[in-house]
């Protein structure tokens, strides 16, 4: 499949809550994840919501072995992960450096939970039920966050840490 456009900050799309899928294991479920999968490799992402693509969904996709955009980052299993429900395992919250292929060139510095419970379903309809922590939890936050219409530099605390990545010191990469 080809890479699809992605869209970004600015376009009105991504700032719309997506809709449930009410419909597992489609053709057309299959040609979109089928799609992000292609777009998020093309363009080096640790994950891409359905919204970055123009498609009002709540369907992501996330994984990480060995990504020149976050070399130090530890593995995150790729995932499809659609109709999620998050839930923080704790209040620890950890600041960290967080890129989007909706805001390219820039990086913030955003605050996570450290651990989180999710769940929601893959493309048949087959229930995913994780806990995780770190990266992972990070990756995740981030992803679903496109769902309720949210891009990250909404979530920066202090704009002294957002900007152009090549521009930025070399840690926030």
């Amino acid at each position: 499949m080809p890479s699809r456009d992605i869209l970004r900050m600015g376009d009105a799309r991504l700032l719309q809550v997506a809709e449930r899928v009410e419909a597992f294991d489609t053709p057309e479920l299959h040609a979109l994840v089928a799609d992000l999968t292609d777009t998020m490799h093309a363009n080096d992402g640790a994950g891409l919501a359905a919204p970055q693509i123009g498609v009002n969904l709540q369907v992501v996709v996330f994984g990480v072995e060995s990504n020149p955009r976050y070399p130090d980052a530890e593995a995150v299993p790729f995932t499809v992960l659609i109709n999620p429900i998050l839930r923080a395992m704790s209040e620890e919250m950890e600041e960290g450096w967080e890129g989007c292929l909706s805001v390219p060139g820039l990086r913030g510095k955003v605050p996570r939970h450290l651990r989180l419970h999710y769940t929601g379903f893959d493309q048949y309809g087959q229930r995913i039920e994780r806990e995780v922590a770190g990266f992972h939890a990070r990756v995740v936050q981030h992803e679903t966050d496109h769902l309720w219409g949210i891009l990250y530099p909404r979530r920066i605390r202090d704009l002294r840490n957002f900007g152009f990545s090549d521009v930025l010191s070399p840690v926030a990469g």
